[in-house]
């Protein structure tokens, strides 16, 4: 009898759903950070995610399914035995991430965030022009699920859309242009908006310099919605601070927690959130990550082709 191991924040009736995949197996239901060594050392499968130090290379795990997109603590030599199968859980944030990002863009574009900083003031005051959406180039970096729900977004209010990928190939719907990741510096200038969505890897790490940052339009809003390694915190805030770019929306940093030091915190054209955009607060995620488990779970049992299994040297799916 083969042991799963769930950290999936599950209700009964998902417990449910994944039992039926895994017929005649035994489940332990904890939260990840009850992950011990001990759990995870009995486990065939782990369905979400755990300590990553705690995995120790089991032997014994088969499948690690996890609730993440970003893959990057998993990846790393030792974590995981040769024979372990890893796979993410690419196509469950488009929706709430998509989503996130851009009421970060028309937040900013908008001056909303001004406006909740002067009502707290008790401050009656005109903050001036605002633009539109619908007359932006928007530039997408990173055009999986979640950067393919940004773009249509933003397509949908009239912006032009450019999407930038590793691979060639055709042009997805709502994407006006298609651009390779060798391309970046040549249409950075042209954007009103550069949203990231780029997950954690050697080549994605502090991909946004001060240089791409003084290339960019002095209007242009930035968006990161994808790892905090992208850019540093330095080279952000002396963006921001210079006046490089108009303002910029994070939903992850380069250290998290953001330590209480850090001068990101009082910049007036930041737009801050901590790291929570991709979590289940949207009951979407939770359902969709419990239909991708569930399946790949039966799979892996059934000894079929999983979804979404991850490339050790890219951190992407294959």
């Amino acid at each position: 009898m083969k042991t799963i191991l769930v950290t999936l924040p599950v209700e009964e009736r998902h417990k449910k759903i994944l039992e039926a995949a895994g017929e005649d197996c035994r489940f332990h239901y904890c939260a990840m950070q009850e992950a011990t060594k001990e759990l995870i050392a009995e486990a065939d499968v782990i369905l979400g995610c755990v300590p990553a130090g705690n995995i120790q290379a089991s032997e014994r795990l088969g499948l690690l399914q996890l609730y993440s997109a970003g893959a990057d603590p998993y990846i790393a030599p030792g974590v995981l035995h040769e024979n372990t199968v890893l796979c993410n859980a690419t196509g469950c944030y488009g929706k709430a991430v998509g989503e996130h990002a851009f009421a970060m863009v028309l937040t900013l574009q908008k001056n909303l965030h001004r406006y909740r900083d002067a009502q707290r003031r008790h401050c009656w005051t005109d903050f001036g022009q605002v633009c539109s959406l619908a007359d932006c180039t928007v530039l997408i970096v990173g055009l999986g699920d979640i950067g393919l729900h940004f773009a249509r977004l933003c397509k949908a209010m009239g912006a032009h859309t450019v999407g930038v990928k590793r691979r060639p190939g055709p042009c997805p719907e709502g994407v006006d242009e298609l651009v390779l990741s060798a391309e970046l510096d040549s249409v950075l200038p042209q954007a009103d908006v550069v949203a990231s969505f780029l997950p954690g890897t050697g080549d994605t790490r502090a991909l946004y310099t001060a240089e791409r940052f003084a290339a960019m339009k002095k209007t242009a809003v930035f968006v990161n919605c994808g790892r905090g390694s992208a850019v540093e915190s330095r080279v952000l805030c002396d963006a921001l601070k210079s006046g490089q770019i108009a303002a910029a929306g994070i939903d992850v940093c380069e250290i998290e927690p953001l330590p209480e030091e850090s001068p990101l915190w009082e910049l007036e054209n930041l737009l801050l959130t901590p790291h929570i955009s991709g979590n289940f607060h949207l009951q979407d995620v939770l359902e969709k990550n419990v239909r991708l488990a569930a399946e790949n779970l039966a799979a892996f049992l059934a000894g079929k082709e999983l979804k979404n299994v991850v490339d050790f040297e890219t951190g992407y799916k294959k």
